[in-house]
């Protein structure tokens, strides 16, 4: 089905025949004759999948507290959609008319946050449900909106408009995440035609799309994620979007694209992701200098690299092992710091000062588009530099090497390189081999490396200065 066919049904559909939609969606309509409509499509609970056993008893709690408190509040967001969908939800989100204040004194295990979007977390032991008040959009601070709302330049600085139930859906970012489950009566409640798109695996900006990008230009972003995570397509219009706007990347502070980089690719569908921005032209926006080396790839080196190393990301996701951001980083910038360090040895360094040199610049360069937290960089850089002690296994330098926190990673790093087409196979089938074997074989492996005479260097004395008279 061709996205220019796309189409939403006529309110007259909606409100007497609900099973409809799959029907007309391939009836052609231009984007712009869709209607903002003031009354909602109700899809009574007999008509959606939705049920109370797939949400968190945690929301279920907020919901029901607000609710008899005389307040409204709605399941909204990712968890309706996912619910929809028949995935399982990975967090759920409430929106509620209660003013934060007012939320914060309901739940005494709530704590309030954000400057820019002020939220409630309600804390249930491990689990956080997010409550954030109705919100509308900025020309109501003008109006009849409440709260404080700032832009520049058509982008968002401070987004604390409080409105209606409605204000807040055409306020949201996409159709498929401005559905809302109504604990009251079971119901789904649609302002925007979000369940079309749905059923139609499309996702579409609520609004006129510029607009909408130059308010919070992370939204291409966010569309990317959710396109690789549902398997969606973009409608043309974010497409379009996306090619005039990414440059307004660049202005986006660079620890709010950290966050997002890391929801791209920890979330379980990173190779998905990566292809979908580089297809976009979303990529170099984020690492310029390893856009510039994929730019002159040789033998698809490092492309191969990084599909690697976020396949093997992917994978440890879908069977609940841990991930850290330090590996990631470590393959999303290795190549420009191995160019890096191959000018520095020509210049005459050392192969292990070389990668230390070329470690901070490479890293200094990137946190100017992407913060790369100190408690990170430095686990990527020990994995980068222990790349130059790997091949120096003579005497027991293996063992030494060997008991280095940061081994195992750095093992993981090298056969990951060997993987990708670098010539280190020889040296990473080695250091298999050293920890299937016991202790005094791997003696034997470590004397046998060439250059090892097994007898120890005298230290050469250092002459004291000469007594002054």
């Amino acid at each position: 089905m061709g996205a220019e066919t796309l189409r939403p049904l006529s309110k007259e559909c909606y409100y007497t025949h609900p099973r409809l939609w799959l029907k007309n969606i391939s009836s052609p309509q231009p984007r712009e004759a869709r209607t903002i409509s003031t009354s909602p499509a109700i899809i009574p609970r007999a008509e959606h999948n939705i049920s109370r056993s797939n949400i968190s008893e945690s929301a279920l709690k907020v919901l029901y507290r607000l609710t008899q408190a005389g307040y409204s509040a709605h399941l909204v967001g990712g968890g309706v959609r996912d619910l929809l969908l028949g995935r399982e939800p990975k967090d759920f989100d409430v929106a509620t008319d209660a003013r934060p204040e007012e939320i914060k004194a309901l739940f005494r295990n709530c704590r309030l946050i954000g400057r820019r979007f002020v939220l409630a977390h309600v804390r249930f032991g491990r689990e956080i449900i997010e409550v954030a008040t109705f919100r509308a959009q900025h020309e109501a601070a003008d109006g009849e909106g409440e709260g404080e709302g700032v832009m520049e330049d058509g982008m968002i600085l401070r987004d604390n408009v409080f409105g209606t139930l409605e204000d807040d859906a055409w306020r949201r970012d996409f159709t498929v995440n401005a559905l809302y489950y109504n604990v009251a009566d079971f119901s789904v409640i649609d302002y925007t035609d979000g369940m079309a798109d749905l059923k139609a695996g499309v996702l579409r900006l609520i609004g006129e799309p510029g607009a909408r990008l130059r308010e919070d230009p992370v939204r291409m972003l966010r569309a990317v994620r959710f396109a690789a995570k549902l398997g969606f397509r973009l409608h043309p219009d974010i497409e379009a979007g996306i090619h005039e706007l990414g440059e307004l990347l660049t202005a986006v502070p660079p620890a709010r694209l950290f966050d997002e980089v890391l929801k791209l690719f920890q979330g379980g569908y990173a190779v998905q992701g990566y292809e979908l921005l580089r297809h976009y032209g979303l990529f170099g926006y984020l690492f310029p200098q390893t856009e510039a080396c994929l730019a002159e790839e040789e033998n698809d080196f490092p492309h191969t690299l990084l599909l690697k190393a976020l396949g093997n990301t992917d994978a440890r996701i879908a069977v609940g092992k841990p991930v850290t951001p330090a590996f990631l980083f470590a393959a999303l910038l290795w190549d420009p710091v191995r160019q890096a360090a191959a000018r520095l040895r020509e210049a005459g360094m050392s192969e292990l000062q070389a990668l230390q040199a070329a470690s901070q610049d490479v890293i200094s360069e990137q946190t100017r588009r992407v913060t790369f937290p100190k408690r990170f960089s430095i686990q990527s850089r020990e994995i980068w530099t222990l790349q130059a002690r790997l091949p120096q296994r003579a005497g027991k330098r293996a063992l030494r090497l060997f008991e280095h926190p940061r081994f195992r990673a750095a093992y993981d790093f090298l056969l990951l390189r060997a993987e990708a087409g670098e010539d280190v196979s020889e040296l990473a089938e080695w250091w298999t081999r050293f920890q299937e074997v016991d202790h005094e074989a791997r003696l034997k492996m470590s004397s046998e490396v060439k250059g090892s005479s097994g007898k120890r260097r005298k230290r050469r004395r250092r002459k004291r200065p000469a007594a002054s008279s």
